[in-house]
């Protein structure tokens, strides 16, 4: 009897927690504009400058993602986990970008160790 509240209390768990993280994933699902830059490392200015002019990014609901962050991502991936609030992109090579995300209905923050990024949605 015990063993079977348990499992009918993790199956409840997981639900929650897959419904959240769609949620999350819908949010995100589109194409965003980086429009602002806060470095936490040194950046020069021009380097800046070519992240807020060419800075895009397109969430499709596969899992895939393409665009400009401090390169051209044409192939990569990502992944959306605690509800939305951890948001790892990959570019085609692999390398992870991890950081901090909230998503609202027409604005993304990225905040990772090198900056924190601000997309509108186009």
């Amino acid at each position: 009897m015990e063993k079977s509240k348990l499992s009918i209390l993790g199956i409840v768990l997981l639900t929650v927690l897959m419904i959240s993280c769609h949620k999350g994933r819908n949010k995100l699902v589109n194409s965003w504009k980086i429009t602002a830059v806060e470095a936490k490392m040194p950046l020069s200015d021009s380097a800046k400058s070519v992240i807020l002019t060419q800075g895009t990014l397109t969430f499709t609901e596969d899992g895939h993602v393409t665009g400009y962050l401090q390169s051209e991502i044409t192939n990569g991936t990502y992944a959306l986990t605690k509800g939305g609030k951890s948001l790892v992109i990959k570019d085609e090579t692999g390398t992870p970008y991890p950081c901090e995300s909230t998503i609202t209905d027409d604005k993304l923050i990225l905040d990772s160790k090198e900056m924190k990024l601000t997309l509108t949605k186009i």
